[in-house]
């Protein structure tokens, strides 16, 4: 019992000499320690939100058609430069097709599509590319327009390649490209500021920041702008093709035939950079009343 107490009154007496104790230099150094890095890592985060928050102020822009606001770092000018580069090094590497029948129907849906997409400062041109193995269309910034042979099989007829053109140029109307652009730059200099912002802390710490910041950026950003901005290329192309009269009805028929023919599993959407087929079709059916009404204007 009095060992007990003896113990008792020895713990009192070091838990309280140890709470009366000055803090010693070591202390001071770690306390300071602790308060550069959380000072360092919310003025981090402060700057992500400020850049954040200028480039919304001072890059929005507005689509054509949805009007969808975008965030585009990158001038017009820029973006037609790129793409006649791209055009020239296309040109040089892909076997343009030479078949008359085909390249007569390619420039008078290309160019009915083009008059009414109002773009005068696009530098239109129309090139078949060679090549059955590849189904595939895409327009260059400036008005550049590229179409597989391959796809031709699943657009069967004029109205099929309208849809088709018709979404590749609304891609390049909307500036999409540029605005995938200006988010990888944006993305970029996020990490960059956050990867400042985390300097002291471990170097464990910094890797999983640097794989968790690459995921989020990428699933939570850049993927549901690629699938927002084909949702987009569908609803403008419709309209397109619907104005330069093609049957916008018709664009179902493209689509189907083209899911019909995938071979491989397509991922789950959240991963994907395009919607799924399911979801495209249900999606352009939804907007085929708004862009009948300019075909029946047209027909009528």
């Amino acid at each position: 019992m009095q060992g007990a107490e003896i113990s008792s009154k020895l713990k009192g007496q070091r838990s309280k000499s140890y709470r009366n104790q000055p803090l010693s230099a070591f202390d001071f150094r770690l306390s300071a320690l602790i308060q550069r890095r959380r000072s360092g890592f919310f003025s981090g985060i402060m700057s992500v939100l400020a850049l954040f928050f200028c480039c919304f102020m001072y890059a929005c822009s507005q689509a054509p058609v949805t009007g969808r606001s975008q965030l585009i770092l990158v001038s017009p000018e820029q973006e037609r430069a790129l793409g006649l580069n791209a055009y020239e090094n296309i040109l040089k590497k892909e076997r343009v097709s030479q078949d008359q029948v085909l390249n007569k129907m390619l420039q008078k849906v290309g160019w009915r599509i083009a008059n009414v997409a109002q773009r005068p400062d696009f530098d239109w041109e129309f090139k078949l590319i060679e090549n059955d193995r590849v189904a595939n269309a895409f327009c260059l910034p400036g008005g550049k327009v590229f179409v597989y042979t391959g796809i031709l099989k699943y657009t069967e007829d004029k109205t099929g390649l309208a849809t088709v053109i018709g979404h590749e140029v609304a891609h390049a109307m909307a500036r999409h490209g540029a605005e995938r652009m200006s988010l990888t730059l944006l993305a970029q200099l996020g990490e960059t500021a956050m990867q400042v912002a985390l300097r002291t802390q471990s170097a464990n710490a910094m890797r999983v920041f640097d794989s968790a910041y690459g995921l989020v950026a990428n699933v939570g950003v850049m993927l549901p702008y690629s699938r927002t901005q084909e949702y987009e290329a569908d609803h403008i192309g419709l309209i397109l093709m619907a104005k330069a009269g093609y049957d916008p009805r018709g664009a179902l028929g493209f689509w189907e035939r083209l899911s019909k023919e995938k071979s491989a599993p397509s991922p789950p959407s959240f991963l994907s950079t395009h919607p799924t087929d399911y979801d495209r079709i249900a999606k352009i059916k939804d907007l085929l009343p708004e862009a009948s009404e300019y075909y029946d204007i047209i027909d009528n």
